[in-house]
């Protein structure tokens, strides 16, 4: 008797447990598909988790977010891309033109929110339309080449007297940015010469190969080669004493001379209430590409003062942030 009672009694509360207690349902898994460094990914993600906040997703803190990083190597993201497939992961979200396109390469069912500020998507053969991607990808992308003119326009308010400058440019984030510099150095009659750069390891000595020409100033285009260690890019160029300028606020932050463009931790909590659209049923094929939204100017001045340049008053105070 006393033996019913207890199988009754236990019965009766494993009735009454948490649906969570009794059969844990897994978080939805988000792949993170980065060709830099695992330590600067963890700053994306943290951006990507704010903006599913920002909707209001139900579970963001419960999701489980898989980092693949290539390192600088970017020979590594298509088994990197395949690695989060096989997982089956509910999302990918790859960052620049070579992770998207081996998130693309790698899976044409699981969909793929880009964080892509290098390519135009449609052309890039990503999306059919940027108001109807069509496919499984979508995204945040930012094809503007604009940039590349405003960062030697800005050198050029700086010092008037330049005339000779180094590009520092990877060929995977393709031609338009590059065409774009060039154009704007005939304009303000600026000689510019390319030096390619492929992978991390190949920073230095890109480094020292633009100092030995003797340059006014370095523009480094977009590319997430360039945005993963941001004192390593600060120090090499101050050591060639050459002002730089370029997209990416954490290197103007850590010693180089000035950046311009969209707001990396904006444009990452957009690429996140994507995703958090997306998980709670939106199609990838009906969610429109955006633009960036949000955008930032910074100098340093302490390194413009170590550089001996001053900067013009019209540029102080259009600079959203003026480091002393």
């Amino acid at each position: 008797m006393e033996r019913r009672q207890f199988l009754r009694l236990a019965g009766g509360l494993a009735g009454g447990w948490p649906l969570a207690v009794r059969a844990t349902t897994p978080a939805p898994q988000i792949g993170f598909l980065y060709p830099g460094v695992t330590a600067v990914a963890s700053t994306r993600i943290a951006a990507l988790r704010e903006g599913l906040h920002d909707i209001g997703f139900d579970g963001a803190d419960r999701l489980e977010y898989l980092t693949r990083a290539s390192e600088g190597d970017p020979t590594r993201l298509a088994a990197l891309a395949a690695d989060l497939v096989a997982r089956k992961v509910a999302v990918i979200v790859p960052a620049s033109p070579l992770a998207v396109r081996a998130a693309q390469s790698a899976t044409s069912t699981i969909p793929i929110v880009a964080a892509d500020l290098e390519s135009d998507p449609v052309t890039s053969g990503f999306v059919a339309s940027l108001a109807h991607p069509g496919a499984n990808i979508t995204g945040v992308f930012s094809d503007f080449p604009e940039f590349a003119t405003k960062w030697l326009q800005l050198l050029k308010e700086t010092i008037p007297t330049l005339a000779n400058a180094i590009v520092l440019w990877d060929p995977s984030t393709g031609p338009l940015q590059l065409n774009a510099v060039k154009a704007a150095g005939q304009v303000l009659n600026v000689n510019l010469e390319v030096v390619e750069v492929r992978a991390i390891s190949e920073m230095e000595e890109s480094f020292q190969a633009a100092g030995a020409r003797r340059p006014n100033a370095i523009v480094i285009l977009s590319s997430p080669l360039f945005g993963t260690d941001p004192k390593l890019i600060a120090e090499l160029a101050l050591a060639q004493h050459i002002p730089i300028a370029t997209l990416f606020p954490d290197i103007a932050r850590a010693g180089g001379f000035m950046a311009y463009g969209p707001s990396l931790v904006g444009t990452f909590r957009q690429v996140g209430t994507m995703v958090g659209k997306i998980l709670q049923g939106a199609r990838p094929a009906d969610l429109p590409v955006e633009r960036p939204i949000k955008f930032e100017m910074i100098i340093n001045l302490r390194t413009a003062k170590l550089l001996g340049l001053t900067v013009p008053e019209t540029l102080l105070v259009s600079a959203d942030e003026l480091i002393e």
